[in-house]
């Protein structure tokens, strides 16, 4: 990791088209891939008679197929940027959904969620990531906020999109639709350059390629720092999982009905949008070390007031900002902190690599925050939660104090 870096194309400017383009196109990969099993999961077990469990297995494997593949995606894109590797992804996906609309078998199934988590590691964020840092190097990092942006309304579109869906279609015919939408998506991906560092669009500004080129390169990274970074970044994606799965029965853990925990629900995406919001507005001038520990901080925040206060509304609606505020924030920070610790030319190499754990623990954390709340209930896992927020805490301390801002400029 501290050998000196292959020389790589001169950054290229990044335009709002292109911004554009991958921000809706994560929109429709991450509605119609990530969050399908929300939507179509209990009408599947339903008709085919499966068990709650067996579905969400589904999704499990395709997280540890993107483990799998992680490194070698990555390696792809850093090489021949992310043109047709993201095109390539939605095509995958689209197979993954025509197999899921026609499905009779178990064996299909499984099937069908391999290649959906095969075609997320090739389309959805952090191949984004890979393919904006190649292409516009360390100024790439406002780029990487604006596009998570389109992502965080992906549930907010997708749930209710695919329950009309489904109700007018049936939920094969539903899948069907999100096959097209994929393959539609696919188009998106033509506003990135055949090859990486090729010519900036024409649409960019003008001072984008004096803002890259004026960026400061990183200094290589030691081994306590990629394991630092490796460290947030398992723990925050096994985290995200692993609520993703449970959010609301968390908040009836607190006691409240069915109705109103849906409703608290909602302001997670809220807070989620918020604070990539803020980001996009003004947090892009705080460097990507410093600014990971206000999503850490948040999410601390958001476990201690759940534990203290999650049985009155305004502590449930409190927790739910505060975690979709620090959730938001962390998606953008995992992505921006590499083209401070590693150099961009070798973001999709080193970060694929660095991804590989923390998918591959994240399919399992379902499971563990299932078993921890059978085990230790209600208060003792929004303990587990801040405890493994403290650690992310601190962890993004360290590399603060490790990694001072670089002198102010032109970002």
């Amino acid at each position: 990791m501290s050998a000196v870096p292959l020389p790589a194309p001169a950054p290229a400017a990044i335009g709002g088209r292109l911004v554009i383009c991958l921000g809706l196109s994560q929109l429709v990969g991450w509605g119609t891939m990530h969050y399908l099993i929300g939507v179509f999961g209990t009408p599947i077990a339903r008709e085919l008679g499966w068990s709650a469990s067996f579905v969400q297995s589904g999704f499990s494997l395709a997280l540890v197929v993107m483990g799998l593949v992680s490194a070698p995606v990555g390696r792809w894109i850093n090489r021949r940027g992310g043109r047709f590797p993201m095109m390539l992804g939605c095509w995958i996906g689209a197979a993954g959904c025509l197999l899921l609309a026609t499905l009779h078998a178990a064996a299909q199934y499984l099937v069908a969620w391999a290649l959906l988590g095969l075609a997320m590691r090739l389309a959805l964020y952090d191949a984004a990531f890979a393919a904006l840092a190649r292409l516009g190097g360390a100024a790439s990092k406002r780029a990487m906020s604006q596009v998570t942006l389109f992502g965080g309304l992906a549930s907010t579109v997708f749930w209710p999109l695919g329950h009309a869906l489904a109700q007018g279609l049936g939920w094969r015919g539903a899948l069907g639709a999100y096959a097209l939408f994929l393959l539609g998506c696919s188009l998106l991906h033509r506003a990135l350059p055949r090859e990486a560092g090729g010519a900036a669009e024409a649409d960019a500004p003008a001072d984008a390629a004096a803002a890259s080129a004026g960026a400061a390169a990183p200094a290589a990274a030691t081994a306590t720092d990629t394991g630092l970074y490796a460290l947030i970044v398992v723990l925050t994606l096994a985290m995200q999982t692993g609520i993703a799965a449970h959010f609301i029965g968390l908040l009836h853990g607190f006691g409240w009905d069915a109705a109103t925990a849906v409703t608290l629900s909602t302001l997670l995406g809220l807070g989620q949008l918020a604070g990539r919001s803020w980001v996009v507005a003004s947090g892009h001038r705080i460097d990507a070390i410093r600014l990971n520990v206000l999503p850490c901080a948040l999410l601390a925040a958001a476990f201690a007031v759940g534990l203290v206060a999650g049985t009155h509304l305004a502590g449930a609606a409190a927790f739910a900002l505060l975690y979709g505020g620090g959730n938001g924030i962390a998606t953008i920070t995992r992505g921006a902190m590499p083209l401070r610790l590693f150099d961009p030319a070798q973001y999709g190499r080193i970060v694929g690599r660095l991804l590989r754990p923390a998918f591959l623990l994240s399919a399992a954390a379902p499971v563990a925050l299932a078993a921890t709340l059978e085990h230790v209930g209600q208060a003792g896992t929004l303990g587990v939660g801040l405890a493994a927020s403290v650690a992310l805490l601190v962890a993004a301390g360290v590399l603060t104090r490790r990694h001072p801002p670089p002198p102010a400029g032109p970002r």
